[in-house]
């Protein structure tokens, strides 16, 4: 069966200060290792930005999209799809953000200033959607694992980034026993990273219909980082475990 390959954690050197390549190649690798698209999702103003403090609201997101007009520019050429979304960060709890455009950020010049439920909920009422990105991770500046299954679209259940694959199994268990949808992203910040995203058994030509296609559930496949477990394969082994 034909799939499609879709990464929904992205980062570039543009819009993220741990980013080391541009969306521009991100996007030429992405092309190169047989994505459909990806999800260019920098780091927000609560997070490892590259906006200085001192620019102004407008200015702060200008840089932000830069990454991803660059990765659109260039995925246009290479018949590679490209969307626009952020990583809303809150004292080490992340959340990639789907669905809202720069009119909405430009609207809202006090949205990183929001606690994390508000923000949350303020997203949803919009329209938006959020995953929780890596909600098992341990690092020196995650002190607090939140976890908001209420207001949560889905979750990183593999983030092919991690180093320990305890983290995403806490986050598949959380998936499961929460009823919540699982997704995978690579949380690339260089070419070779990109080793993660969904599989869609038919190619999606905006965010919005990405967004349907999580929220339906349509996936036929999640990458792990070294393999792709295939959607048939994961309902036999949970029902292996009930």
């Amino acid at each position: 069966m034909e799939s499609y390959k879709y990464d929904l954690h992205v980062h570039t050197r543009e819009g993220s200060a741990c980013g080391r390549a541009s969306g521009a190649e991100m996007a030429e690798a992405a092309a190169q290792q047989g994505y459909a698209g990806l999800v260019i999702t920098d780091h927000f103003f609560n997070g490892n930005t590259t906006a200085a403090p001192e620019l102004s609201w407008q200015e702060k997101v200008q840089v932000l999209k830069e990454g991803y007009l660059h990765a659109k520019q260039r995925g246009e050429q290479l018949g590679l799809e490209v969307f626009f979304g952020w990583e809303f960060g809150y004292s080490g709890s992340d959340f990639l953000t789907y669905g809202l455009d720069t009119d909405w950020l430009l609207a809202h010049p006090d949205v990183h200033k929001l606690p994390l439920y508000d923000y949350l909920q303020l997203v949803r009422q919009a329209g938006g959607m959020t995953i929780h990105a890596h909600p098992f991770r341990e690092a020196w500046y995650v002190h607090v694992m939140r976890l908001v299954p209420e207001l949560e679209d889905a979750v990183e259940v593999y983030n092919t980034s991690h180093q320990d694959p305890a983290f995403n199994a806490r986050a598949a268990w959380y998936a499961e026993a929460y009823g919540l949808t699982g997704v995978s992203g690579s949380d690339a910040h260089s070419q070779e990273a990109l080793k993660g995203g969904i599989l869609l058994p038919h190619p999606v030509h905006s965010i919005r219909e990405l967004m349907t296609a999580i929220r339906n559930r349509e996936m036929v496949g999640l990458c792990t980082g070294t393999e792709i477990e295939w959607k048939s394969e994961r309902r036999d082994r949970d029902s292996g475990r009930r």
